[in-house]
């Protein structure tokens, strides 16, 4: 009867220790770094599923165990890491809390509102139709001040941190208020004297990013186009003919298209266009901001093709430079063309 109670004993000790080693020991089979996606409305039974569907565990029996002793019952939707030798208990205790591991969303610049729902949609679980309906919706941006025109200027280009189940609103909401932070009260007080607002300031940055990547250029370039806007003369800034066709490639910018027709042509309009072309840089705003008084009413790219440009007050000195860059742009586009190949 002893030998019988000490091998019962000896059962339970086992048994109880197997259980400790299966809920307590590095029982998942995942590799390093993986992630458990958890949908927006996914139940218990969805969440053991998952976890086997991915292998992370082999069966739920053990899985349905932790559950029940850490009352594992309230499904958080996110993105969890799964780490090597994680053990039942903290899988549990992390999909228990919602502690889900965030996701960089990166802002670098970014010209259309399409690219910016394709960027969201490959990297966060709302899809990139939610995001442009919701950027194309003048009665969700409207309490943020802007519309659909306006909305690209809030998107400041910055690193992101945010659940994998943020929401297209909760999404814009971020970088709105990454937008409001930057315009401080002495960034107001620049953009009011050049008698801009902030979101005029970020159109008028749009463009200037767009002509150049000449760090040194750029206060000039803004120069020449804030004399246009107060001359009542039209921008006339390639760039946003591109914008206007949605042909970012475009190499040399020909009479017929100066003739698209669109509130974004600056050829055809005079003023600002209704929104930014693409997402400035922090640089290039500071750039407008801090954009010196010159006389410039002109400028062309160097036919040197090193990057900088050419600023003149005169139109006969504009013409002139003019040609020589469009000469020396001919003469280099016929030779990229000789050596393509067959």
């Amino acid at each position: 009867m002893k030998k019988i109670i000490i091998a019962i004993i000896v059962l339970i000790v086992l048994a109880l220790g197997f259980s400790a080693w299966k809920l307590l020991g590095p029982s998942l089979s995942s590799s390093d770094g993986e992630f458990l996606y958890i949908k927006t409305g996914s139940g218990y039974a969805d969440v053991k599923q998952e976890l086997i569907s991915k292998k992370i565990i082999k069966t739920s029996r053990w899985f349905h165990l932790a559950s029940k002793i850490l009352r594992y019952k309230k499904i958080k939707p996110g993105r969890y890491k799964i780490k090597k030798d994680m053990s039942l208990f903290k899988l549990v205790r992390m999909l228990r809390s919602g502690d889900q591991t965030q996701v960089n969303f990166v802002i670098t610049k970014i010209r259309t509102k399409e690219d910016f729902a394709r960027k969201a949609g490959n990297l966060l679980e709302c899809d990139s139709i939610q995001v442009i309906h919701f950027l194309t919706n003048n009665d969700s941006l409207k309490k943020f001040g802007l519309d659909t025109n306006t909305t690209m200027a809030a998107l400041m280009p910055y690193t992101y941190s945010l659940n994998w189940n943020t929401t297209a609103e909760e999404l814009f909401q971020k970088c709105y208020t990454a937008f409001k932070i930057f315009w401080t009260e002495k960034r107001k007080q620049k953009a009011d004297s050049l008698h801009l607002t902030p979101l005029q300031v970020s159109i008028l940055a749009s463009i200037v990013e767009e002509e150049t990547l000449e760090k040194a250029d750029k206060p000039n370039i803004a120069s020449v186009y804030i004399n246009r806007i107060r001359a009542g003369m039209p921008l006339q800034a390639d760039p946003t003919v591109k914008f206007a066709m949605k042909d970012f490639g475009l190499k040399r910018i020909l009479k017929m298209h100066l003739q698209t027709i669109s509130p974004y042509n600056t050829y055809l309009n005079t003023g600002l266009p209704p929104g930014p072309i693409c997402s400035p840089s922090i640089e290039t705003i500071d750039a407008v901001l801090d954009s010196p008084a010159t006389n410039y009413m002109y400028f062309v790219a160097s036919s040197n093709f090193d990057g900088s440009s050419i600023f003149t007050s005169k139109l006969s000195d504009h013409i002139k430079y003019a040609k020589e860059y469009q000469q020396a742009l001919t003469k280099r586009l016929d030779s990229l063309n000789k050596i393509k190949p067959e």
